[in-house]
């Protein structure tokens, strides 16, 4: 009788104890750093981002601009693909089973857009658009038949599975090529930048014009000094280490600008 009217009079106690211990746990623990996602093209991630060739892509630089005490960063941008072998690849795929509630993807795609539909050699291009239209082709590389997208239909699908994961999305504008008219460095405002920007809209997610806050630098440089600091002489489209660099600091400057977006608290 004794000892059970002491296990009654113990238990309370032992429910706070392990209420406490739960508690005290659970402050112990670390919290998760969110993550930034990037995807892209080689203008992003160079080959294995080693600087093979003297060349690097922005996202090798873009940690040094956040608190990466507080947000982690992974480069899973691939070389030589479009929007459309970023998915077909497995690529995406890859990226969105990891993304938890409030991360996120930032995304540069389009140099490798304007490939031909169907070759026999990367079958990666996409319909010049961000319309719904679609075509079926033979894949040499598959043997099979495959149906192709716009270039803002996959950014839009990309943009939507994301979201679906709770991640927190930015498009970017395609960097411009080491192209020049007059003096200026080409834009494409009237083709992939106004696209993704579309793209964005459609899609709810933010929107950087990484080409023209990227162009307007180069034109304050000049021609001579921007082939001379930012790109080698047989290469018009990636960067070399300084070059990289400047678009890194212009991605953090567009997602600054950007005052409704969370990402920017992780900013130094």
């Amino acid at each position: 009788m004794l000892s059970f009217t002491f296990r009654r009079a113990a238990a309370p106690l032992l429910a706070a104890l392990v209420l406490l211990t739960g508690l005290l746990v659970t402050a112990a623990a670390p919290k998760t750093r969110p993550t930034l996602y990037l995807i892209g093209d080689s203008t992003v991630k160079n080959g294995q981002g080693r600087g093979d060739g003297g060349l690097w892509g922005w996202g090798n630089y873009l940690p040094a601009a956040f608190d990466t005490t507080r947000l982690r960063i992974e480069n899973d941008a691939r070389g030589g693909t479009s929007t459309r072998t970023f998915r077909s690849q497995g690529l995406w795929d890859k990226v969105r089973t990891k993304i938890r509630p409030g991360d996120y993807v930032l995304m540069q795609f389009g140099h490798n857009d304007s490939s031909p539909l169907t070759d026999s050699t990367r079958a990666r291009g996409t319909i010049k658009s961000n319309s719904d239209e679609s075509q079926e082709v033979f894949n040499y590389l598959t043997k099979q038949k495959e149906v192709v997208h716009s270039y803002g239909w996959y950014l839009r699908q990309f943009v939507a599975e994301a979201k679906a994961q709770g991640a927190i999305v930015i498009i970017c504008s395609p960097i411009p090529r080491n192209d020049w008219k007059d003096g200026k460095v080409k834009r494409n405002s009237t083709d992939y930048g106004q696209w993704a920007a579309q793209a964005a809209r459609q899609s709810g997610a933010a929107y950087i014009d990484l080409n023209q806050l990227i162009a307007d630098r180069y034109d304050r440089a000049g021609e001579a000094a921007v082939r001379a600091t930012y790109f080698n002489a047989i290469d018009h489209t990636h960067t070399i280490e300084a070059g990289a660099k400047l678009n890194a600091e212009a991605v953090a400057e567009g997602i600054r600008q950007q005052k409704g977006l969370t990402l920017r608290k992780y900013l130094k």
